[in-house]
């Protein structure tokens, strides 16, 4: 399998390379328009910071040609905010896939901590990506803006209010929490990323 991760300036990305050659997969890290549309997978993972990332992705065309793959594309983290309409973050337009506003964490008490770091459980899954899942599976999340839950939700978090920890629409599918680091569990939602269909 033909598998591409975007290569833009994005943090984080080796850890999703790692966790693919153990899943048996020697993923592409490319910006290269010609081998992104080929792939029979397309990730978009990284931490980062939402508007100096957008602004390497218009200066290198991959905005557009992200909104145009027709394969299964899973974005992660930063991934998942710049697949959504408009981020707080530097008041910034992203690429508009889902149709949603990441918002900042507000904390309401003293014990609330941002960014929201370590680990969650998952509610209200339903997507391909959580195939086999059972109840009070654990991921891993890392992140100080979040994607309020939405018509594209796929599961829930709550870490101050509910929140999208993944999407999904069409080919595109996201997560807020890092698979890559997320032990057996984040294996598994990979391993269905790499058996999806559409």
């Amino acid at each position: 399998m033909n598998v591409a991760i975007v290569k833009y300036n994005a943090g984080n990305i080796y850890s999703v390379v790692n966790a693919l050659k153990r899943l048996g997969i020697e993923p592409e890290l490319t910006d290269d328009a010609e081998k992104l549309a080929k792939a029979d997978r397309v990730l978009f993972p990284g931490q980062g910071e939402a508007g100096s990332t957008m602004d390497y992705l218009r200066e290198h065309k991959l905005d557009q040609l992200i909104r145009d793959l027709k394969q299964p594309v899973l974005g992660i983290c930063v991934g998942q905010q710049l697949l959504c309409r408009h981020s707080e973050e530097s008041d910034t337009d992203c690429l508009g896939i889902f149709d949603a506003e990441v918002k900042r964490f507000s904390p309401t008490r003293h014990e609330d901590k941002v960014p929201h770091m370590g680990w969650n459980t998952l509610s209200e899954t339903h997507s391909a990506l959580f195939k086999g899942f059972g109840q009070d599976e654990f991921v891993y999340f890392v992140h100080s803006y979040y994607v309020p839950v939405n018509p594209c939700t796929a599961a829930v978090t709550e870490y101050i209010v509910p929140f999208s920890a993944a999407l999904h629409k069409d080919n595109f599918y996201a997560t807020q929490f890092h698979p890559e680091k997320s032990g057996s569990v984040g294996e598994r939602i990979l391993k269905n990323f790499l058996d999806l269909t559409v």
